[in-house]
């Protein structure tokens, strides 16, 4: 990247860190609720577990631990506490970027910058970021497009990585009858988390989806966020080689919020391509992701 005018940077400010989030508007989300056909809620997330889920090794295995359970009701005594009366609670440790999740707009950066420029500089051990963490990051609450490609292909999922291209995307959203609208959430459907349950549940980096040219014809249809049923939105090994360019492209930019390890599976069956589409990260100061769980109403 150069000094000449970036992406998105500077369009909403030299302070700005919503990034596309600023295509949304009430008469955005007003619309939004108008596509929705037959009420039906998809919850679009995986479960946040120890095994049986898509995980990245060196983001560790996330732990659900028990806090408190029956053997602590002594615990409540001084408050009037009785027997057979108390409370369940757990401790979570996990990476912000588990299972089903939303990256902040500091998650990736690209000489040395972040989105609409701040250094990457900007992220401590302790604090976290202090610009564009994903606590800066509103819900998303907007229509929602799924490109089924995987269907568009003929196949129940692309070839391990596979790149799909700015004439996949075109071709698939033309055979469905749907087009990208300012302010849209994109969910491209490679058939990956298919595949990974299919297979033993067996990981694997070699992954299908989008490149470089793909990456570009989204943010040209400024679309709020770009969400795959694959590990990284973005076709693994990169595209041209070049290291996280569908990230580079997107989050750093234009600003547009990529969420990942979607599940579309119950979508494409229904062949639901418009609906309503929300998901709210957890507002942790200063972190590069949230764990979600997106929820689509057809």
């Amino acid at each position: 990247m150069t000094e000449q005018k970036i992406g998105n940077w500077g369009r909403w400010g030299a302070d700005d860190e919503r990034g596309a989030l600023n295509l949304l508007d009430p008469g955005t989300t007003l619309a939004a609720t108008r596509v929705s056909r037959t009420g039906k809620v998809y919850p679009l997330g995986l479960p946040i577990q120890r095994a049986g889920i898509p995980l990245v090794d060196y983001r560790g295995t996330p732990q659900r631990l028990t806090l408190l359970n029956h053997l602590d009701e002594h615990m409540y005594e001084p408050y009037g506490g009785k027997p057979g009366v108390g409370c369940h609670e757990d401790v979570l440790t996990l990476a912000s970027h588990t299972s089903t999740h939303m990256d902040a707009l500091c998650h990736v950066y690209a000489d040395g910058r972040t989105y609409n420029g701040f250094g990457n500089d900007a992220m401590e051990t302790y604090g976290g970021a202090a610009r564009c963490g994903i606590e800066k990051a509103d819900p998303i609450v907007t229509r929602g497009v799924l490109i089924d490609v995987a269907r568009y292909k003929q196949v129940d999922w692309l070839e391990p990585g596979y790149v799909i291209t700015q004439e996949d995307l075109e071709n698939t959203l033309k055979s469905q009858g749907v087009q990208l609208q300012p302010g849209d959430a994109a969910l491209i459907r490679t058939g990956w988390v298919d595949w990974f349950f299919a297979n033993g549940e067996e990981m694997s980096l070699v992954q299908p989806g989008i490149g470089l040219e793909a990456a570009a014809f989204l943010a040209s249809r400024d679309v709020v966020a770009v969400c795959s049923d694959n590990t990284a939105v973005e076709a693994q090994p990169f595209d041209r080689d070049e290291f996280l360019g569908g990230h580079v492209e997107l989050l750093v930019r234009h600003g547009i919020y990529l969420i990942e390890h979607l599940n579309l599976s119950e979508l494409a069956a229904d062949g639901c391509h418009e609906f309503l589409f929300m998901v709210s990260p957890l507002r942790i100061t200063g972190a590069t992701a949230s764990p979600v769980n997106p929820v689509a109403v057809g």
